[in-house]
């Protein structure tokens, strides 16, 4: 009912429109949707990622590399920092250009669909085996100790890679402008991440070491891998 409706059709009413100007409303409805397509998109990233992250503490110790894959600061400073400062940013991606020519939601429905819960799924064991496949080779060249900052490092990454892939399709991935925010949080996240691996203090109190050239090389192409994967799924998905 809008606004200038009866005063009986008010009370008998579910829904009272402020604004019931045409215009106003279109602009709701696709405020609404872009709304819940980025409550999607951290959702399915927030899930990938922490799926991905108990996979790697349950079967770290059964393939060899160490009873306790990451510490507990570790695994608190991944959900602060790529969880969250990336999370948010993914928040506020714009609209897709299609977002008014979907058909309406039905109100039951699920917020995950089974798209979603299959890139959960396969990213969450994505980041889980990549992970485990760089750490275990550190940890067969070098035993001191790096296959640790290797794994924290690489899980790290790809989660930014994963947040940058879940964009909306219609914004060109690196177009920085529809989104400064995811931007700026990312060179935050990255200074952030490399600040606690390379800078001496925090090192010692992330029991860390400093990466190699190759080992750096390494975790942050498993972050433009999981970027270029993410984003051909998407792309796939959509074209269906």
């Amino acid at each position: 009912m809008g606004i200038t409706g009866t005063d009986v059709a008010k009370e008998s009413s579910k829904m009272v429109l402020l604004d019931d100007n045409f215009a106003t409303i279109v602009a709701a409805v696709e405020e609404g949707r872009t709304i819940f397509d980025n409550l999607v998109r951290f959702i399915k990233y927030s899930f990938g990622g922490n799926l991905g992250k108990v996979l790697v503490m349950m079967l770290a110790p059964l393939v060899g590399i160490g009873a306790m894959a990451l510490r507990p600061l570790h695994l608190l400073w991944l959900n602060l920092l790529t969880d969250g400062l990336m999370g948010l940013g993914l928040g506020l991606e714009s609209a897709e250009t299609d977002v008014m020519s979907r058909p309406p939601r039905k109100p039951d429905a699920a917020i995950l669909d089974r798209p979603a819960i299959v890139h959960v799924s396969w990213m969450g064991l994505f980041i889980c085996f990549a992970s485990l496949l760089l750490a275990g080779a550190w940890h067969r060249l070098t035993p001191e100790g790096e296959w640790q900052t290797v794994l924290f490092s690489a899980i790290g990454f790809a989660q930014i890679g994963q947040a940058w892939g879940l964009r909306a399709l219609t914004n060109k991935p690196f177009r920085f402008g529809r989104n400064p925010a995811l931007a700026g949080l990312t060179i935050i996240t990255l200074a952030l991440q490399l600040g606690v691996i390379y800078i001496p203090a925090l090192a010692r109190t992330f029991k860390l070491q400093p990466l190699s050239a190759t080992g750096l090389a390494a975790t942050a192409g498993l972050g433009v891998l999981t970027f270029v994967i993410v984003h051909l799924e998407r792309r796939l998905h959509h074209r269906r």
